[in-house]
């Protein structure tokens, strides 16, 4: 047992010397390998960088994205209006309430307008002056021995002669007996009225004639000294009463 101890002893150092050159090389190998690895992932990081030039670098993007938000803050529609106050507008769903304590300029306008007075027209009377304005040169009565059946009115020649009230034509042209050209309006109520000495005759027998309507004109024809109007109220056809009385009881003064 003592004579193996010292062979054992000589042999243990040899191998560790030889077992630390293995482990040194191991090492090497695994730094070189590393050494490989490190620079074949540089290669292909650059080759990745190099072949991939459509797509946009990593600084570049976030670049692109920093400008982006910059030009999104600079139009930020928040920040306009706080700047910029923007008049109110009127709401098209107003309430009624809201409407009628603010009324449009137009309303107020219409409002304040004064109202246009209506045109009012004078109705017609029942009965006028045949010849309104004429001078009477002479009354109902006896005159020179025999029976004036009328009223003589005068104005100019040609002056226009009015029926005294509405009615209907019953004669129209030369009357005989010296009243030249008539005419003789039926007044329906048992009443008629005589128009004599005409220049001119403007309607026909048988012609609807209102109150005021121009009959003809003023002359001298038949029986006449002068160019006058000879105007007769029948109670029947040629009964002559007096025109003054029956004229004033419906509302027109002839003057006599």
């Amino acid at each position: 047992m003592q004579e193996d101890s010292p062979v054992q002893n000589e042999t243990t150092p040899d191998t560790a010397q030889t077992e630390r050159p293995q482990r040194a090389g191991r090492w090497n190998r695994l730094i070189v390998l590393s050494a490989a690895a490190l620079v074949a992932l540089g290669l292909g990081g650059i080759a990745v960088a190099t072949t991939g030039n459509d797509r946009p670098a990593p600084t570049a993007v976030s670049l692109d994205a920093q400008s982006r938000a910059e030009a999104a803050s600079r139009a930020d529609r928040s920040a306009r209006e706080s700047s910029t106050p923007v008049a109110p507008s009127v709401s098209p769903t107003a309430s009624p309430s809201a409407v009628s304590a603010s009324p449009t300029p137009a309303k107020t306008a219409t409002a304040k307008a004064k109202p246009k007075p209506k045109k009012t027209t004078k109705p017609t009377p029942a009965w006028v002056d045949p010849m309104p304005g004429a001078a009477v040169t002479s009354c109902y009565g006896q005159r020179w021995g025999t029976l004036h059946a009328g009223i003589d009115l005068a104005l100019p020649s040609g002056t226009p002669i009015h029926a005294a009230a509405a009615g209907t034509v019953t004669q129209a042209g030369d009357a005989s007996d010296g009243y030249g050209n008539s005419v003789f309006i039926d007044h329906g109520n048992g009443y008629l009225t005589h128009y004599a000495h005409q220049s001119r005759i403007a309607v026909t027998v048988g012609q609807a004639v209102k109150a005021g309507q121009v009959i003809g004109y003023e002359g001298a024809t038949g029986d006449a000294t002068g160019p006058h109007l000879h105007f007769e109220v029948h109670q029947g056809m040629w009964n002559q009463i007096d025109p003054a009385p029956f004229m004033r009881a419906h509302g027109v003064d002839l003057g006599c």
